[in-house]
C-alpha cells in the first residue's frame, strides 16, 4: 500500500474524514452539522503537527508527506467546507459564486506557499507562519454562526464579508507566530463553548 499509516498521520486523516462528513451534512440540509465538523477539524489541526513531531526518527519523506497531506486536508476542511456552508444557507445567487471560487483559490495559494516555505525555510523561521493560516476559518465561522438567527437574511452579507476578509488575509504577507500547546488548548476550549452555545440557540431561539 502507498502512503504512511503510523500515529503521526492519524489525526490528519481523521480531520479530513470529519471535513468530508461536514461537506456531506451541509449539502444534504444540515449546515449546522457542517459548522461543527469545521470546528472539530480545526481542533484536530491544532494538534496534528505537535503529535507528529513526537516521533523523533521520522524520515525526510515522512515529514514531507505530513506537510502535503496536512495542506490537502486543510483545503477541503477550511477551503471547500466554508463555501459549502455559505451555499447551503441560501447564498445561491450568481454574484456569490466568484467570491466562493476566489476564496478557495486564495486558500490553495496560501497552502502551496506554506508547503514550499516549510520544506525550505531556516530553523529560525520554524515558529512563524507567513500569511493568516486557512485554518482561521475554523474559529471565525462557528463564532459568526452564533449571529445567524438574529441577523436573518443579513447574515449573508456578514458571511460574504468574512469570506472576503479571510481571502485577503490568506495572501497578505505578515508574520504570525505558530500557536503553542497552551494556546491550542485555549482555542479548543473556546470552540467547545461556541458549539454548546450554538446547540442551545438552535434548540431555542433559532428553532423553526
Amino acid at each position: 500500500m502507498v502512503g504512511y499509516y503510523n500515529y503521526t498521520v492519524w489525526m490528519t486523516y481523521l480531520s479530513l474524514l470529519i471535513g468530508g462528513l461536514g461537506v456531506f451534512l451541509t449539502l444534504t440540509g444540515n449546515p449546522l452539522g457542517g459548522v461543527i465538523c469545521l470546528g472539530v477539524s480545526g481542533c484536530l489541526d491544532l494538534f496534528d503537527g505537535k503529535i507528529a513531531r513526537l516521533k523523533k526518527d521520522r524520515t525526510i519523506e515522512e515529514k514531507q508527506y505530513g506537510i502535503q497531506i496536512d495542506s490537502l486536508t486543510d483545503l477541503i476542511c477550511f477551503g471547500v467546507l466554508p463555501v459549502a456552508i455559505g451555499y447551503a444557507v441560501g447564498m445561491k445567487e450568481m454574484y456569490f459564486i466568484p467570491l466562493f471560487c476566489f476564496y478557495i483559490l486564495a486558500g490553495m495559494i496560501r497552502l502551496a506557499y506554506f508547503n514550499v516555505r516549510e520544506m525550505n525555510r531556516d530553523i529560525d523561521e520554524k515558529s512563524v507562519f507567513y500569511g493568516v493560516p486557512i485554518t482561521t476559518a475554523a474559529m471565525i465561522i462557528p463564532f459568526i454562526w452564533l449571529l445567524r438567527c438574529f441577523l436573518k437574511e443579513k447574515f449573508f452579507i456578514l458571511y460574504a464579508i468574512i469570506l472576503g476578509l479571510l481571502m485577503f488575509l490568506f495572501l497578505f504577507k505578515i508574520k504570525i507566530k505558530k500557536p503553542t500547546v497552551k494556546i491550542s488548548i485555549i482555542f479548543s476550549t473556546i470552540l467547545i463553548i461556541i458549539f454548546i452555545t450554538l446547540l442551545i440557540l438552535e434548540l431555542t431561539l433559532c428553532k423553526g
